[in-house]
């Protein structure tokens, strides 16, 4: 009863003077946080001599070195003990500069090409078939695995001979009738069989799988799925040129020395050479060419163990091996092996690609041949797909034969090419692997090439795609540019195939976005919508009309002219799938958060968004995740932002109505659009400079309408609380006083149905914390709510402690009397003359009751039962187990009459030294909290009208723990 009796007085501008820190000048001069670190490293030599003194030389770098991790030398202790429990990381260091050569080998062509694993994925699953196939299978040999142990080198030689002719004699199964699947599954375990036979130390085992699987290369009989089995058998080929490669150069380690990344041949030792000149050799000996080749291709790198002018040797040679292959189909893709391999191993021998290249030319006309049309009649192949199988192969020789290579030399092989009769294929591939910049430049000649073409082959569209493609990546010259487009365009419009329209027409569809203004655009979507409607075509194309909404909103980013193209809102509707529709009104909302920088209030704008928001609003159902409700929220949150009417604010409050109808099933757009119309109110205070007019003051109090009736609707508990509580502070700062009484109030009855747990993201979280920290918020803005004339005395206040007495709260927790001691420091600041703070042109209760004895015996007989509510509690937490809460709890209630209690009041004197010991008495206070704050006690009573806390501080014994 006696605490706020003697309730300290305050002179709050007095004390804000006092706690001020210091300002002291200071001078930087070139210190900035984000330069590197200046270490000062100072080295002390002592010498052992009597009476000399020790020299200290101190040296100051600049280095970006962390300087905790300077003194580990650049070796970091958990990786060292890392490397030697790892018998991996422990191996040899051969392991090491192997990988450090591979690296680097793979890096020899710059990161500006494109390496063949981008193309792999592709050929896969773009060559497919449903027919059977049949594959042959190794079986292995019983003499393969006799020892020759004591025999002449002769009669090993011989027997490895022996070995490879029992191979190609029929040591062989044939499967037959196999899916595609099966097939590749069959490759696999060749592949395994390979890793395995080498692992176990069987070499010849695997040279024999290895050829067995070279020979697979030569058989057509499916041909539309040649293109899957060069991928798949090569990476076999590739595998096994790896394993030759490592072995030789393991066996050319010297004293655990391994030899340099550009080793000399002289640097190798005779061992390693033998053994490399005994695969030549072991190759040389395979009967049939394609085996032989391909073989001999896969271990070309090794070639470096033998001389320097190896590989530069065997390039031509294999080069002219191929013209012994008469299918041209296996002839292109062995020429695309050996610029692969050769791009990898040597890089600067171009000439020899080169010559690849043009030997290809030499027999290109074989495509057209007898031989292979009888093949195709057999087969049951069109021309037009047959040419197809062509271009991995030709797109990946001219991709290797292009790149870094002059123009005079590309202009030559486009000109060989023109002079070929039906180059249709040859002309696709040179669109798809030469320089972008070099195409566009020479648009108009090849616009030329492409309708000279033979229609009958290879389609015209596709050679448009490809030329397309081109100029997606660089620009064309300025004169030709309408041109180009109106050539293309003749074309591709005429195509009745919607698959193949809308292949090209997404790729032409950049190109005009890129160089033609809106009435180009509008009329290249009026022409997809014309070709895609009949026959719902667009179900079948979505994601190449998803690909063209893309391409438009990244060039057009001025949404006022992307809606008032008049084809954009029809060319949207055609997403009739509302998963797809839905991606696509993400699209464009992404896009105009991102790009759009000023707000708007263009109703071209406003309407398009509003109906786009509106889709993805309306996908929102029970199945929906959280995430994507998060996202969705989040860009049409993104929107509403954006949205501004500026001094118009009752055309901004009808927005964000219409807003709440259209979205109320997202919950956080809903808690944006409140807090946005709080906004609104607070703008128009501002404009107002608190002095409404009667049209302001209603146009406010339809503001604050908005917000009450809005907030029930929300599910978060908290978020209500927050809602209502932030909302009546605007109700208060606008003078809508009996607003603002119903949103504390709504908030006081609301408090009951706090759960005890709340899901935190996802996860069940006691409410506690958050409950408390809500309620301090509360108690800081009751300070200034006048109190209704008609309830009574802090009607507010009370009852929200009768809500805090009635809550049901945790039996281990003390936050009821962490709440109590809060509403102390309320009390407290109530009992001033004037309070802490203000709410302009809000009269608080200060000014209303003028300090009136009988408002501060309300406040002293509320205060009674708040301290006997806490001393109460402090008593039931005398058990044992539950010491070391009494005693945190009673130096927070000491520290709450230190700073709001009259201490010369004898008996609150009393009271907080009773509390001090009881803090201490069972040993559990921290002693470093305890010294603290007798030490400010000692500080504090060195201050005018302090001095009576010098007594307080002798009878505050610090006791130990003992």
């Amino acid at each position: 009863s006696y605490f706020l009796r003697h309730a300290r007085s305050r002179n709050y501008v007095s004390e804000s003077e006092e706690c001020k820190l210091e300002s002291v000048p200071l001078d930087f001069g070139d210190y900035h946080p984000l330069k590197p670190i200046t270490v000062t490293e100072s080295k002390t030599k002592k010498t052992n001599r009597k009476g000399s003194t020790s020299s200290t030389s101190s040296s100051s770098s600049s280095s970006l070195m962390d300087p905790l991790s300077s003194v580990l030398d650049g070796t970091d202790p958990l990786s060292l003990f890392a490397a030697a429990a790892d018998p991996v990381t422990a191996a040899p260091p051969t392991d090491g500069a192997r990988r450090k050569r591979e690296k680097e080998e793979s890096s020899a062509v710059g990161s500006d090409f494109e390496p063949w694993s981008s193309k792999r994925g592709e050929i896969l699953a773009r060559y497919t078939t449903t027919e059977k196939l049949s594959i042959n299978l190794y079986m292995g040999s019983e003499k393969g695995k006799a020892t020759t142990t004591g025999s002449a080198v002769s009669e090993k030689v011989r027997t490895r001979l022996e070995e490879l002719d029992d191979l190609e004699e029929g040591s062989q199964k044939e499967l037959l009738n196999l899916t595609q699947q099966d097939y590749m599954n069959r490759i696999e375990e060749l592949n395994q069989s390979l890793k395995d036979a080498w692992s176990s130390d069987q070499k010849v085992k695997a040279l024999k799988i290895v050829i067995q699987c070279s020979k697979l290369l030569s058989d057509t009989t499916v041909i539309q799925f040649y293109p899957s089995k060069f991928v798949l058998i090569t990476d076999i080929l590739d595998t096994f040129g790896k394993l030759v490669y490592e072995r030789i150069l393991s066996m050319c380690v010297d004293n655990r020395v391994s030899l340099p990344d550009n080793f000399s041949p002289e640097s190798v030792n005779d061992t390693a050479k033998e053994t490399c000149l005994n695969w030549f050799f072991k190759i040389a000996s395979i009967r049939e060419l394609i085996p032989r080749f391909y073989v001999e291709a896969a271990i070309l790198k090794c070639n470096k163990f033998l001389s320097k002018t190896g590989i530069s040797e065997c390039l031509p040679r294999l080069t002219s091996m191929i013209r012994g292959i008469g299918d041209p189909l296996v002839a292109v893709y062995a020429r695309a092996y050996l610029c692969r391999v050769g791009m990898e191993v040597a890089p600067q021998l171009k000439e020899s690609l080169n010559k690849n290249f043009f030997d290809f030319l030499l027999t290109f006309k074989q495509i057209h041949g007898d031989t292979v049309q009888n093949q195709l009649v057999v087969q049951c192949v069109e021309i037009p797909l047959y040419l197809t199988l062509y271009s991995p192969a030709i797109d990946w020789i001219l991709q290797c034969i292009a790149y870094h290579a002059p123009d005079v030399l590309l202009t030559e092989m486009m000109e060989r090419c023109k002079k070929l009769g039906n180059n249709a294929l040859l002309l696709n591939s040179v669109m798809s692997a030469f320089r972008a910049e070099f195409i566009a430049a020479r648009s108009m000649d090849f616009i030329g090439m492409i309708k000279e073409c033979d229609e009958s082959g290879f389609p015209k569209h596709l050679l448009f795609r490809s030329l397309g493609l081109n100029l997606a990546l660089a620009d064309p010259p300025e004169n030709d540019r309408l041109q180009i487009l109106n050539e293309a365009w003749k074309v591709i419009t005429k195509l009745k195939n919607p698959q193949d329209y809308i292949n090209c027409a997404e790729v032409w569809v950049e190109y005009t976005c890129r160089h033609f203004t809106k009435r180009e655009v509008n009329t290249v979507l009026a022409d997809v919508i014309k070709h895609m409607t009949p026959d719902r075509a667009f179900e079948d194309a979505y994601p190449q009309l998803q690909s063209i909404i893309q391409k438009v909103i990244t060039y057009i980013h001025d949404f006022a002219l992307l809606f008032s193209v008049e084809k954009f809102l029809p060319f949207l509707d055609m997403f009739q799938k509302e998963s797809v529709r839905v991606e696509v009104c993400k699209c464009i909302m992404e896009s105009f958060i991102k790009h759009q920088q000023e707000s708007t209030k263009d109703p071209v704008i406003l309407n398009a968004l509003l109906h786009i928001c509106k889709t993805m609003h309306d996908s929102v159902n029970a199945l929906t995740l959280e995430d994507e409700k998060r996202m969705l929220a989040a860009l049409i949150n993104g929107f509403i932002k954006m949205v501004s009417f500026g001094r118009d604010f009752e055309q901004q409050l009808s927005f964000y109505v219409e807003a709440r109808s259209m979205f109320c099933n997202l919950e956080p757009v809903l808690v944006q659009l409140i807090h946005s119309v709080n906004q609104l109110a607070m703008e128009t205070r501002r404009v107002m400079k608190g002095n409404h007019s009667r049209k302001t003051a209603a146009f406010v109090r339809a503001c604050v309408a908005f917000c009450f009736i809005t907030i029930p609707s929300l599910s978060s508990i908290f978020t209500r609380l927050n809602l209502y509580l932030h909302s009546g502070q605007v109700a208060l700062a606008n003078q809508c006083l009996s607003q603002a009484d119903a949103f504390f109030k709504a908030a006081v009855s609301l408090v009951p149905e706090v759960p005890k747990m709340i899901s935190i993201d996802g996860k069940m979280r006691p409410s506690d914390a958050f409950l408390l920290e809500f309620l301090c918020n509360f108690f800081s803005t009751l300070l200034v709510v006048p109190d209704h004339p008609e309830q009574g005395v802090l009607f507010l206040v009370r009852g929200l402690l009768n809500v805090i007495q009635d809550y049901t709260w945790e039996d281990n927790s003390d936050d009821k009397v962490r709440i109590y001691t809060n509403v102390l420091h309320l009390l407290s600041a109530m009992t001033q003359e004037t309070f802490i703070y203000h709410v302009d042109k809000v009269d608080s209760n200060d000014t209303l009751y003028g300090g009136d004895s009988k408002f501060l015996a309300e406040i002293n007989k509320l205060s009674e039962t708040v301290v006997s509510q806490i001393l109460d509690h402090l008593k039931t937490l005398g058990k044992e187990e539950t010491l070391r809460r009494q005693s945190q709890l009673a130096l927070c209630f000491f520290n709450t009459i230190l700073a709001h209690g009259d201490l010369r009041n004898n008996r609150l004197n009393q009271l907080s030294v009773n509390l001090w010991n009881l803090a201490q008495k069972h040993g559990f206070a921290d002693t470093k909290t305890m010294v603290k704050t007798l030490e400010y006690i000692k500080r504090r009573s060195k201050q005018d009208e302090m001095s009576h806390f010098t007594d307080l501080a002798l009878r505050l014994p610090l006791q130990s723990r003992t």
